[in-house]
């Protein structure tokens, strides 16, 4: 071995050592880490329950206070004349009603307004000038609006109007224009001044075409039937054990009106005047309207009658009430006498 190669072995072996630390020192590739779990999603809340929906308010009646007063100068009632051109078909003598009832739309529903009532009818072809059915109705809604009137149904004769005021029978035995029904046009207005109201149907209808204009001045009636006093209520109720009798109430209400109070006081002093008679005191209506509504306000009026009576001092016990409705009728419900003589009270003696 020659010399410099014995030197560099040493140096050699020292480096063979050196190399092979440093591979056994080398770390092993790190594995790779497992993925991470997925987690599951969520599962989504529960749906709220949908809101039940509103249930409709209904209707409000109509309010005549909703329409203002006019400031217009109003003619005389009944403020319009003949169109030009039209001629009436009614007589003179038919066209004016001093008390009656007629229907109106107010809003969606038939309304029962009471008062003098005026009524015409036109043939709107065949005569010295035609009208189609919008010119005639505008020619009034002109006129109305002129008058601060305004127009205030939204509906017409609907079957569900109809039947809800009692049926068609109920509405053409008391209206004094147009049929009630669904193809004839109405349109209803009202004028309201000084504390005064005057309702206004206007309409057409039928084949040939016809135009029709009701004006009612809304009023109580005047009384032109006068009263019995205490000493005749006595005879005829001896004679007959019973006495009809003509008290005035509120329209379609139960409410005795202020000119009532003197039947009211002649009924006490007959109680007065025999401590043993007892009572019944009956209501009765025309057939007008509903049978169910009658019965209930002719209930309601008896009902009234004897609260007045006891507010006079009448011992309650002396008294019953009852009512009728249009089930008993002393007249002949076809004309307006004989629907005003089955509007009573009667006086049963029990």
């Amino acid at each position: 071995m020659t010399p410099n190669i014995a030197r560099a072995l040493p140096l050699l072996c020292l480096l063979s050592s050196a190399l092979w630390l440093s591979a056994c020192n080398r770390e092993a590739p790190a594995e790779p880490a497992p993925p991470a779990p997925v987690a599951a999603p969520a599962p989504p809340p529960p749906a709220a329950p949908a809101p039940e929906a509103p249930v409709a308010a209904p209707a409000a009646d109509f309010d005549p206070a909703s329409v203002p007063e006019s400031t217009a100068a109003l003619p005389p009632f009944p403020f319009f004349a003949i169109p030009e051109g039209l001629t009436s078909t009614f007589d003179e003598k038919d066209k004016l009603v001093n008390f009656d009832r007629h229907y109106f739309i107010a809003g969606d529903k038939a309304v029962a307004v009471e008062g003098r009532i005026f009524h015409d009818r036109f043939s709107l072809t065949g005569g010295a000038r035609t009208y189609s059915d919008l010119e005639f109705r505008r020619n009034y809604e002109n006129a109305i609006q002129a008058l601060g009137g305004k127009k205030i149904n939204t509906t017409g004769y609907t079957r569900e109007v109809i039947a809800a005021a009692g049926g068609r029978d109920v509405l053409e035995k008391v209206n004094h224009a147009a049929a009630a029904v669904p193809d004839y046009p109405h349109d209803i207005y009202l004028i309201r001044q000084g504390g005064k109201e005057w309702w206004i149907d206007i309409s057409t209808g039928s084949i040939p075409l016809h135009g029709y204009v009701v004006v009612l001045e809304k009023e109580g009636m005047k009384q032109s039937l006068g009263f019995l006093d205490a000493a005749a209520m006595k005879q005829a109720i001896d004679r007959d054990g019973r006495v009809a009798l003509y008290i005035n109430f509120d329209t379609d209400k139960a409410t005795l009106r202020p000119d009532a109070q003197p039947v009211i006081d002649e009924i006490g002093k007959l109680l007065d005047g025999d401590a043993t008679l007892k009572l019944s005191i009956e209501g009765h209506t025309d057939n007008t309207g509903a049978a169910a509504h009658n019965l209930q306000l002719s209930t309601a009026r008896a009902r009234s009658v004897l609260g007045a009576l006891v507010g006079l001092g009448i011992d309650p016990a002396r008294l019953s009430s009852k009512g009728f409705g249009q089930d008993k009728p002393i007249a002949d419900n076809g004309t307006d006498e004989g629907r005003a003589k089955n509007r009573r009270v009667e006086l049963v003696k029990r």
